[in-house]
């Protein structure tokens, strides 16, 4: 397994380090001490590359050869002898044995063979033969290339003139054990200029690991990685220790200083080098088979995470969590890399896998911070990209292999793994921003159109969407789109709704820069962008956040309260703090990392009950004996709290079914059920939807019957801000769509569409209408094909009908956007009054709107299918005339455009309690809307 060479980057000037030698020369010392300052080819490229250090091995092997021919001491001669004799045998036998074995092995084979045949005059310049002579070997030749200097002969060189040389040099008995080691050149990797003098450093072997540590590191369960690894004062210089499994050789370039560390097996290296101080900017020079990689060495930084962040973890209070775990490409103590993080408080230790490492994270093991859990590695090298993972050792001892639970950028289903990302993306929105929540959403225009948008068009990315939906939506005049998930999800067919990436945009349609530009986009079309949120469950996957470090972990640790009953997944565990501080920070990222503008939060009655879905026996109550989930009821209020502090101007909807008291009351007050709000700003109004459909799939003759399905909603229309939802759960799994719901032919289905979307629409509350239903689409919506879009092909026979009930929807939205009484006062009583809602014979509905300063808007509803002349209603007298704007059956919307011209001007007779009334033509199967003229 080879890694990758990282691209060498320049290091920062160093100082040289001073190192022992021994007081006199040997004459083979001297004369290539004389020879290397003159040799040209070491000055000719970066000593960060292999080329380049081959190259000054090659150029530093010939001129100690040349020297050595020219003058030759009999001393020399006669080491030169006794060096060819022990090199040949040795040559042999890592000959031999490179055969069968793999590189590591080969590589120690031969050192012992050498050893053997040295017993009687062992010095450095034998051993570097020994190395030379396993080196010459077919499979080590082209892995074996490396720093050279004086005192040792690059591994990729042949037993020639220059390993004859070496040999004859003598060295002290006491020194046998030890490695001399040139230093390398000041400029080195400077790119050219005048090469220093080598000064030759001792390296002793003193340095290795405890056998206890090594094995904690081999079996990745080292809390403190850092305390033994990289450079350590120690009596008598510094300890360096280096980890890399696969690596042939590791050698120190520390200033002026180079050396080689010695094989301890398993992948350790280590050595003593005689330095003062510990250096603060050295390097490693890894050799692999076929490449040698120049890096910084991970283990020689601080941490990259302060205090404060791991204070504000513990507490369950860090705001911008994603900007303190993850990976997080920075400069740490000048050197550009990545801070990878983690919280994994159950895992026995931590690794590193990728693709800079071949997914083997053995050699990169993160270290334990405190007591929070948290385990950290910067990697410097690796940058914006890079795929990994996290490789989690568990209580009991095994591995799993996991996804970053804050990435922020994933790779597109079904791989898994997560992506070093950084943003570089310029926001062009802040005019929007600027005005965003002036006035309040509440008391705003809000008509959404609900996307998926993997299906709107399919096969559109992120950025052709951009090219699209908001001319689409604005022409349509929606004020805001809201986006089924869009957070990273493995099953298309879940439709976003089971998350495994929260902090990442889904990779199917484009890296998260590509979203911000769609929703830069829609802002800048005077579109709002909201997005479905899922806080309350997610799946079981092996590879995400199912028991992420052996234990449950995001989960509940009781079964009872973890497994979801309806969907099969886990639902979170509220009552950590880590956990709440994981999806509260959630739901800020989305809001001030992508402009998100309001968070529709999916499934809140399944939060809030513990009992929901589980028959008796399967739930257990709370501390007060009650079926109410405290905890979430807690992080849903920390949730709305913190995010509306920190975003004015947003809004958070809550989809919740139930008549939990307060869920759009403030967090501060408390309801007649003891508890303080949820805090959200809208809420879903699910009983409207469920009743006024039930209403409208009757037939007409039928229809008195059920009169009050239309009318009930009015009891409690201003107990909470509403939306209105026609979503896409309402045309899924059989239960047709909207315009399909409709009774009779196709001309009263259209017609009873038109009418139940202009009643819709005047009726307080906001509306929320799903693709496909704006213009009539007679089939499920399939989150595999999307939108019929052919039926607005105008080849098509019916297209008319279909245009004409988008041209209705398009009517609807302007004049919506320009009536404030249909929206100003949605959650005030005062803005609404019942001219007539007991007339169930006759199916007929009416009501005054009124905005802030009373100007009223008269809405009227027929949903029998004959025409009601004459049809008195009661009206305020002080409006002198009233003028059509809206009427369903209109000949451009495909009606039978029976219709009221001319201004309807008021009598002054008293009816439904009015001072007066007006007369007017009831269209069949429809909805009438007027303005004062």
């Amino acid at each position: 397994m080879t890694p990758r060479t990282t691209p060498p980057s320049e290091p920062d000037p160093q100082t040289p380090v001073e190192s022992t030698t021994a007081e006199t020369k040997t004459p083979a010392k001297k004369a290539a001490a004389k020879k290397a300052p003159s040799k040209k080819a070491a000055q000719a490229g970066t000593a960060r590359s292999a080329q380049a250090v081959e190259k000054a091995v090659a150029s530093m092997r010939k001129g100690a050869a040349k020297k050595g021919t020219a003058k030759k001491a009999p001393a020399a001669a006669a080491a030169k002898k006794a060096a060819a004799k022990k090199a040949a045998p040795a040559e042999k036998t890592a000959a031999k044995k490179a055969a069968t074995k793999k590189a590591v092995a080969k590589k120690t084979t031969a050192k012992k063979a050498v050893a053997k045949k040295a017993a009687v005059k062992q010095s450095p310049a034998r051993k570097t033969v020994a190395k030379q002579a396993t080196a010459r070997t077919p499979a080590k030749a082209a892995a074996a290339k490396g720093s050279t200097g004086e005192g040792s002969v690059p591994p990729s060189a042949g037993a020639g003139t220059g390993a004859k040389k070496a040999g004859a040099r003598r060295i002290p008995a006491q020194q046998a054990a030890q490695k001399k080691i040139p230093a390398q050149q000041a400029n080195e990797g400077k790119g050219g200029g005048e090469q220093q003098p080598a000064a030759p450093v001792t390296v002793a072997d003193s340095a290795a690991l405890d056998a206890a540590d090594r094995d904690r590191l081999l079996s990745g369960t080292h809390h403190e990685p850092h305390s033994v690894l990289g450079a350590h004062p120690v009596p008598g210089g510094v300890a360096f220790r280096a980890f890399r499994p696969f690596a042939l050789s590791v050698t120190v370039v520390a200033g002026a200083v180079r050396g080689e560390l010695h094989d301890d097996g398993d992948g350790f290296f280590t050595g003593l080098l005689p330095l003062r101080d510990v250096p603060q900017d050295y390097r490693l020079l890894v050799a692999y088979e076929g490449t040698v990689q120049e890096t910084e060495d991970a283990y020689r930084f601080l941490p990259a995470l302060g205090d404060l962040d791991l204070h504000l973890i513990g507490e369950g209070r860090h705001e911008e969590l994603w900007r303190a775990l993850g990976a997080q490409p920075m400069t740490h103590q000048g050197v550009t890399g990545t801070r990878f993080t983690v919280w994994a408080p159950n895992a026995r230790g931590v690794s590193l896998a990728g693709t800079f490492n071949y997914w083997d994270g053995t050699g990169y093991p993160l270290r334990s911070l405190g007591g929070t859990g948290v385990w950290e590695l910067f990697v410097p090298g690796i940058g914006e990209g890079e795929l990994y993972k996290f490789e989690i050792t568990r209580p009991d001892g095994s591995k799993t292999l996991r996804a970053d639970p804050m990435a922020r950028r994933t790779e597109a289903p079904p791989n898994t793994s997560s992506i070093v990302y950084a943003s570089q993306y310029e926001w062009g929105d802040a005019a929007w921003l600027e005005r965003r929540g002036t006035p309040a959403p509440h008391e705003a225009p809000f008509s959404v159109y609900e996307v998926h948008l993997a299906s709107w068009r399919p096969g559109l990315t992120y950025r052709r969407l951009a090219e699209q939906l908001p001319a689409y939506v604005k022409d349509l005049g929606f004020t805001h789109v809201e986006l089924m998930p869009v957070a990273e999800h493995p099953f298309g067919g879940s439709w976003g709704y089971q998350v495994t990436g929260f902090y990442a945009p889904t990779a199917r349609l484009g890296t998260p820069d590509d979203f911000k530009y769609l929703v830069d986009r829609l802002h800048q079309a005077g579109i709002g962008v909201l997005m479905d949120w899922v806080p309350a469950h997610f799946p079981r996957d092996d590879w995400a956040l199912a028991e992420f470090d052996g234990r449950p972990l995001y989960e509940h640790e009781d079964p009872l309260r973890s497994a979801h009953p309806d969907w099969g997944t886990l639902e979170f565990d509220f009552g950590r703090r880590e956990v709440r501080n994981f999806l509260v920070a959630n739901a800020v990222y989305w809001c001030e990392e992508f402009h998100i503008d309001g968070l529709r939060v999916d499934a809140v009655a399944s939060m809030l009950y513990l009992d929901y879905s589980r028959e008796p026996g399967q739930w257990v109550p709370n501390e007060h004996g009650g079926r109410e989930n405290l905890d979430a009821v807690a992080f849903l209020q920390e949730m709305n709290a913190t995010v509306y502090r920190r975003n004015p101007g947003i809004v958070t909807i809550a989809e919740e079914s139930t008549a939990w008291d307060g869920v759009t009351r403030p967090t501060h007050v408390t309801g007649p059920g003891g508890f303080g709000g949820l805090g959200f700003g809208l809420k879903w109004n699910m009983g409207w939807m469920h009743d006024s459909l039930q209403y409208m799939t009757k037939e007409p003759v039928h229809r008195r019957y059920h009169h009050d399905e239309m009318t009930f909603s009015m009891v409690y229309a201003y107990s909470e801000n509403y939306v209105l939802p026609i979503s896409h759960d309402e045309v899924v799994h059989g239960k047709r769509s909207l315009v399909s719901k409709m009774p009779g032919d196709w001309w009263q289905q259209r017609a009873n569409l038109r009418a139940y979307l202009g009643f819709m629409w005047a009726h307080p509350g906001k509306q929320l209408l799903f693709m496909g239903q704006e213009f009539a689409q007679g089939a499920e919506w399939s989150e595999a094909h999307g939108p019929d879009w052919w039926l607005l092909d105008p080849a098509y026979g019916a297209e008319a009908d279909h245009r004409g009930v988008r041209d209705l929807v398009r009517d609807l939205n302007t004049v919506y956007r320009h009536t404030p009484a249909l929206w100003q006062r949605d959650t005030d009583p005062s803005g609404f009054r019942w001219v007539v809602g007991d007339a169930a014979d006759d199916n007929v509905f009416a009501f005054l709107r009124y905005d802030a300063e009373g100007v009223p808007l008269l809405a009227v509803s027929n949903m029998s299918p004959v025409v009601r002349e004459e049809y008195r209603l009661g009206v305020p007298e002080e409006v002198p005339a009233w003028h059509e704007v809206v009427n369903t059956d209109a000949a451009r919307y495909g009606g039978g455009d029976v219709v009221n011209p001319d201004p309807v001007k008021p009598e002054p007779q008293t009816w439904h309690a009015h001072p007066a009334s007006i007369r007017l033509t009831l269209p069949p199967l429809a909805t009438v809307w007027l303005r004062p003229a």
